[in-house]
């Protein structure tokens, strides 16, 4: 027989791994929307790979935020500006990752854009996810709605 906590603690399990879940979905349309914006400012436009996946991270992100707020971190209780802005600051560490990892995978090591682009969002998404989590919406450990 497992005692109350246990259950408490599966209990919590499950809606981290269920939160976990809604931000991946939500994380991997946004990053679709992602690379079909870095493919139109690369191919489409002529842009450079490295500033193209900037600006495209920067509107990816923004649109992440608005669909997250809504369907992951529902329990946040910051106002709807103030989640923004620490998303936007958070998400400016992404970009340094994004333009810095793309500069080095593209630029120097010559890598085709679009992989390297999917290589470095493995560490963004991560990295976004738990600062967002555990100091943006501050809601690990809350039940979701």
């Amino acid at each position: 027989m497992t005692a109350p906590a246990d259950k408490k603690h599966t209990s919590w399990d499950r809606k981290a791994m269920l939160r976990f879940l809604r931000y991946t979905c939500v994380g991997g349309g946004t990053f679709l929307f992602d690379l079909a914006m870095l493919y139109l400012f690369t191919d489409g436009f002529g842009w450079s790979p490295v500033f193209a996946a900037g600006l495209a991270f920067f509107i990816a992100v923004s649109l992440n935020y608005y669909i997250s707020r809504r369907l992951v971190f529902k329990g946040t209780t910051r106002e709807f500006k103030q989640g923004y802005l620490g998303f936007l600051l958070i998400a400016g560490t992404g970009l340094a990752i994004v333009t810095g990892g793309m500069y080095i995978m593209v630029d120097i090591f010559k890598w085709q854009y679009i992989i390297s682009r999917i290589l470095v969002s493995f560490v963004t998404g991560m990295w976004n996810y738990l600062l967002n989590l555990y100091v943006n919406f501050k809601v690990a450990g809350k039940p979701l709605l």
